[in-house]
């Protein structure tokens, strides 16, 4: 029955550009809403979106997902993998990196390609999207963000529905109001409502919604974390729009309080990217996924884990030469990437085993997102196609929502939008 399951997925899950890719794949690469829907379905659960920072990140990320039976995220940001990336994993090799893990290892587990935060950070950035967007799904990308947070609440919203046509309808579509700062400048139930209700006017509805509830990005742990409290009170604003929540900076947070936002809020998708990286180094990393220092401030690495004591000593020289400390030494990634990939089997063995040991536990233990890989291959099979349709329907008004009215809306909120920064992913 599990094979039939499965099979019936593979004929029909699949969307139009992967079967292009890979016309003769039996890895099931599938839209961001497929593994939306399997989250929702089970209930209280979310599942990884593992930022693949590095080859071995994907390769362990897939290997704890077949073990849990969950249906999972791979990812990668634009600061990550755009056209300016610090890592050798980008936009246009994802998709087949995983197809080719994915046929290699067996997994038979469902799996979505995300582009995570795509920046429009001005209007400029717009008409270069037109272009690059289309590439990206060209390349097997199947789940996008279009994450405009850093421009004023209207150009983010303009921004949204300007960009929207250049997304296939199958896609998943994640949406950002609030840029990922900290405990500085939090999103507000009015400005997702904004947001949300705006797109919904014309006619788009959003599979997640990302928040500043209250994370950062890096390894530094931080003193507050997610604000459980608010992102349940914003995810209970946007329940008529049928909006999941993507949980961004996941580093920094106990495994208890990310329970809670499986078990009290709205959210299916819980992005995590600097514990990955860290681990696949051999870094040791706390129950906040923040990498333990050394008294230099360096991110202590356990002997016989992760790259040879050899290639750490010479990452750590890079990274002392080019000024990298803290959340900068992301950038070791790029230089590196071909240098990892050159050590011995037994080490690249290891690198991938903890991030799988790592991820197994967020999905068994935290996530509640084991055996969620069936429901999404049922909800293929039931609906007999890649697209399953929006979850939302139209509630707003159009001609309530033209752009002269949405500047005027925009001037009404009133919220601290936070510091100035690089908050790219």
């Amino acid at each position: 029955m599990a094979k039939d399951l499965f099979e019936r997925a593979l004929e029909v899950g699949r969307p139009p550009n992967v079967k292009r890719l890979f016309p003769n794949s039996r890895a099931l690469i599938v839209s961001g809403k497929v593994i939306d829907r399997a989250l929702i379905k089970k209930g209280h659960a979310m599942t990884i979106a593992a930022n693949g920072r590095n080859y071995f990140v994907i390769r362990g990320a897939l290997l704890a997902a077949q073990r849990a039976n969950a249906a999972i995220i791979l990812e990668i940001a634009k600061s990550e993998g755009g056209a300016n990336a610090y890592c050798a994993i980008n936009f246009w090799n994802l998709a087949r990196i995983a197809d080719q893990l994915m046929n290699e290892l067996g997994i038979t587990v469902p799996v979505a390609i995300h582009a995570d935060h795509y920046g429009i950070k001005k209007r400029e950035d717009i008409e270069r999207a037109k272009v690059e967007i289309p590439s990206m799904f060209d390349a097997g990308i199947t789940s996008i963000a279009i994450d405009a947070s850093h421009m004023p609440d209207d150009e983010n919203l303009l921004a949204n529905i300007e960009l929207a046509p250049y997304l296939p309808t199958w896609a998943g579509y994640e949406t950002e109001v609030g840029e990922i700062k900290g405990k500085e400048g939090l999103s507000t139930p009015e400005e997702a409502l904004f947001l949300i209700k705006g797109l919904n006017a014309h006619g788009i509805f959003p599979d997640w919604i990302a928040l500043n509830n209250g994370t950062t990005h890096g390894i530094e742990e931080s003193d507050q974390g997610i604000q459980v409290e608010l992102t349940r009170e914003i995810h209970k604003a946007l329940e008529p729009y049928k909006v999941s929540g993507a949980q961004h900076g996941t580093s920094g947070n106990s495994s208890e309080r990310l329970r809670r936002i499986a078990k009290e809020t709205n959210t299916t998708k819980a992005n995590v990217a600097t514990a990955l990286q860290m681990l696949s180094w051999g870094v040791e990393v706390n129950d906040y996924g923040n990498a333990v220092l050394n008294e230099d401030g360096t991110p202590k690495k356990v002997k016989g884990e992760g790259v040879t004591e050899e290639l750490w000593a010479e990452m750590l020289e890079y990274a002392r030469e080019k000024g990298l400390k803290g959340g900068n030494f992301k950038k070791l990634n790029l230089p590196f990437e071909n240098k990892l990939l050159g050590q011995a089997r037994e080490v690249r063995e290891r690198m991938a085993k903890r991030v799988e040991e790592f991820v197994f536990h967020l999905l068994t233990d935290v996530f509640n997102a084991a055996d969620t890989a069936p429901i999404a291959l049922e909800i293929l099979a039931e609906k007999g196609s890649y697209d399953l349709g929006p979850k939302a329907e139209k509630i707003e008004s159009e001609e309530e929502w033209t752009e002269d009215k949405i500047r005027e809306r925009a001037k009404e909120i009133q919220r601290d939008r936070g510091p100035e920064g690089d908050f790219d992913d």
